[in-house]
């Protein structure tokens, strides 16, 4: 990043998001949150739309959980049953360590949830 320019998560960006506060089923306290929304939109609403990520190995059999083996052989599962919108800036955003998914991960998770909320689909 440059000296003097704001840092804003952009689409296909993982980023560390404080999930809290948190109801019933959904994840709760810091947790990777991959970005779907594009940086252009992140910046002008302060608002992050994106998915989140664990490495909970009973994720291995969720069948709307994209797994991905990160660096350092870490294996994470990107939560596509779980859409997430964030005031970014609030909850204190910051870049994760692995800094973005390859293409064809992002690919498969807007797949995975575009099977569920069926965008586009009459």
């Amino acid at each position: 990043m440059a000296r003097g320019k704001a840092w804003t998560p952009d689409r296909g960006d993982v980023i560390w998001i404080d999930c809290n506060p948190q109801a019933g089923r959904e994840m709760k306290d810091v947790h990777p949150l991959l970005v779907l929304s594009p940086g252009a939109f992140n910046a002008k609403t302060g608002i992050v739309i994106g998915l989140p990520m664990t490495t909970a190995a009973y994720n291995e059999t969720n069948p709307f959980a994209v797994r991905f083996d990160g660096p350092k052989r870490v294996v994470s599962y990107i939560l596509t049953h779980q859409p997430k919108s964030f005031d970014w800036k609030m909850r204190r955003a910051k870049p994760h360590p692995m800094k973005h998914v390859p293409e064809e991960i992002l690919a498969q998770a807007c797949e995975s949830l575009n099977q569920i909320i069926m965008i586009g689909q009459s």
